[in-house]
């Protein structure tokens, strides 16, 4: 059965799930842990993505994003593929590391960002990491300690979940602790992690018939939110997969994009797969590298195979890529 696509959109609101190879072990000891929050402090930033909510438990960890115009799949390609070589080396291993695709959720902001940082933060507790919310207000590998004032991680955004929570500082941060233990019987929320219903009512398409308006809609891998909010969001995804089909029925493979980048860019073709530095060069391979990746829908390992560079390199390419199309106004499509 193929793999959905990811749903994403700049502000978009993601509960993020990552898993370890048969239930295993991601996090060994704290040089892991903290190996992969020196990750997050530099790509966050760099990706220009907002973390509300995070947790690191030994097997498993959750997060809640918001991205900028940068993509999630950005983020978290350079976070765990960067973060899986580290792991392999350091504890002299090989093969994969993560379970899948990580799993991504868009969720409506309003109704669940709140629900959504009790429910991560609360990860520790419930698989007995901490015994009690005195502990879980200290421990360092979980956002919450972040927000009651006892861990610091710039990259954290702890003023926009504490606004929700009062105007002073100190009464929100009560207020919030207070939210959060007042969650721990509700146990794990399924429905804050996925469901089937969409898959059940037939897809994408089958929701668009019925045209549901204000119902709770989830899905294990898509989007969590009501009625507007998912017509709202399939209509802007629709428009962006008829490009994407408009792209490949023109035949847009690499080498029709490659060739388009080229003369857009004012190069000959040869000098996108050269290995020169010279600017001209790097701009018209890094403009492929966007408009193959995010336009003809062609995987960074495809793109790295026939440029012979590595997979990172492709990463950074592509968000150059994207820059100087934007600021230019380069289109992949003229017409």
């Amino acid at each position: 059965m193929p793999r959905s696509g990811r749903i994403d959109t700049p502000g978009a609101l993601h509960h993020i799930m990552i898993r370890g190879m048969e239930r295993k072990q991601i996090f060994r000891d704290n040089n892991d842990r903290e190996d992969f929050l020196t990750r997050m402090e530099k790509l966050l930033p760099a990706t220009q993505t907002s973390c509300f909510a995070w947790a690191l438990i030994p097997n498993h960890a959750h997060f809640l994003f918001r991205t900028g115009n940068v993509p999630i799949s950005t983020l978290m390609s350079r976070l765990l593929t960067g973060y899986a070589v580290y792991f392999n080396v350091r504890h002299k291993r090989t093969g994969r590391l993560f379970q899948n695709r990580y799993k991504s959720i868009l969720c409506q902001e309003d109704t669940y960002l709140t629900e959504l940082v009790r429910y991560i933060h609360l990860n520790p507790l419930r698989a007995e990491l901490v015994k009690s919310m005195e502990e879980l207000n200290r421990y360092a590998y979980c956002g919450h300690s972040v927000l009651m004032g006892h861990k610091k991680h710039d990259w954290q955004d702890t003023d926009s979940v504490l606004s929700y929570f009062g105007k002073h500082r100190a009464g929100a941060i009560r207020h919030y602790n207070e939210f959060v233990e007042a969650g721990i019987e509700q146990g794990r929320r399924t429905d804050l992690t996925g469901g089937g219903l969409i898959r059940s009512l037939g897809g994408w398409s089958a929701v668009n018939k019925i045209g549901l308006k204000d119902a709770h809609i989830k899905s294990d891998e898509r989007i969590l939110g009501d009625g507007d909010f998912v017509d709202a969001l399939l209509s802007a995804t629709n428009e962006k997969f008829d490009r994407f089909h408009k792209i490949r029925h023109l035949g847009y493979d690499f080498d029709k994009t490659a060739r388009r980048a080229a003369e857009v860019c004012h190069v000959v073709l040869e000098d996108i797969f050269s290995r020169s530095r010279q600017k001209t060069k790097v701009e018209a391979r890094s403009v492929l590298c966007y408009w193959a990746s995010r336009e003809a829908g062609i995987s960074y390992a495809e793109l790295a195979r026939r440029l012979d560079i590595s997979i990172p390199a492709i990463s950074y390419a592509v968000d150059r890529g994207e820059k100087i199309a934007k600021d230019r106004g380069y289109q992949l499509l003229d017409t």
